[in-house]
């Protein structure tokens, strides 16, 4: 049984991009899923493939179920679809397009390698590798995640907090006096 192995490239950075493995069986609803997964999307939106040429020029188009919009030739369903029938060269290229009606999120998928044999350690489909941190579906992600505001909140690291403030703030040459003119060394630091 044939295993294939598509990389799926976020198309506004292609450093982003996961790889995903899959059975020439398998239903493209299966890729969609798997694809939905790695890059943490929800199952909440339309979702639709297009048959590709190497300029990404989108074709027949393999879909969720048809939508609301004029179609030159009827949709193939993702659930009805093996992804085996729709390959036609060994660098077969896919465009995937999630939620178009709203944010319109675009990857790239291209058939990267052929495998003649399925490995019973996997259950497939799988990312076979991940690179680069994908785009939040919803908002905004820092690097460090929710890490970042956990610190934040328990140090109280807001503007405005004690003992931080602006370099020069004060606008005294003298450092040895406080705000209110005493002198430093009559202060007790905590």
């Amino acid at each position: 049984m044939a295993v294939l192995k598509f990389r799926v490239y976020f198309e506004e950075d292609d450093a982003i991009y996961r790889d995903i493995v899959i059975k020439h069986t398998q239903f493209f609803s299966d890729l969609h899923q798997a694809i939905l997964k790695s890059y943490e999307f929800d199952n909440k939106h339309a979702a639709t493939f297009y048959r590709s040429n190497d300029h990404w020029v989108r074709g027949r188009e393999i879909s969720v179920e048809p939508y609301d919009k004029d179609y030159k030739v009827p949709p193939l369903l993702m659930a009805e679809t093996t992804i085996g029938s729709e390959i036609r060269d060994p660098n077969q290229k896919f465009v995937y397009t999630y939620d178009f009606f709203n944010k319109n999120w675009v990857f790239l998928v291209e058939l990267i390698n052929v495998s003649k044999e399925a490995s019973s350690k996997i259950t497939y489909p799988a990312v076979s590798r991940s690179e680069g941190i994908g785009p939040q579906q919803y908002g905004t992600r820092s690097l460090l995640g929710n890490k970042f505001v956990e610190v934040e909140e328990k140090y109280d690291l807001g503007k405005g907090s004690e003992g931080y403030g602006e370099e020069g703030e004060d606008g005294d040459d003298d450092a040895d006096t406080t705000d209110d003119g005493s002198s430093a060394d009559d202060d007790t630091l905590l």
